[in-house]
């Protein structure tokens, strides 16, 4: 049909774009291989002389091999059970970098 009442995908089945429960083994290892990548430009940043604020606290920061893998694939966020959720859902998780927690979480 057309119009108003026409079956599409999103009223036929709800979201079009879901995302997933649980991180896949693939989305893992990108997340890791993203991590170290990260880790490799601050190095090569603070071995080139650069002084800054930022290079500072990036250079604070847990590495990949350091970080535990409940810090590498979740982030605290107050409005969720048990105060975690997932990094995939956390919007533009592959420009920032969250790498620490409050204590206690």
């Amino acid at each position: 049909m057309f119009g108003t009442f026409r079956s599409t995908l999103v009223a036929q089945s709800g979201l079009l774009w879901k995302s997933p429960f649980r991180l896949s083994t693939t989305r893992k290892a990108n997340i890791r291989k993203r991590l170290k990548a990260v880790d490799e430009v601050i190095r090569v940043v603070a071995d080139s002389g650069v002084q800054c604020k930022a290079l500072d606290e990036a250079q604070t920061l847990p590495t990949e091999s350091e970080m535990s893998p409940r810090d590498k694939y979740t982030v605290f966020s107050r409005h969720a059970v048990g105060y975690r959720k997932s990094m995939h859902k956390v919007p533009k998780f592959t420009k920032k970098t969250i790498r620490t927690s409050p204590e206690g979480f």
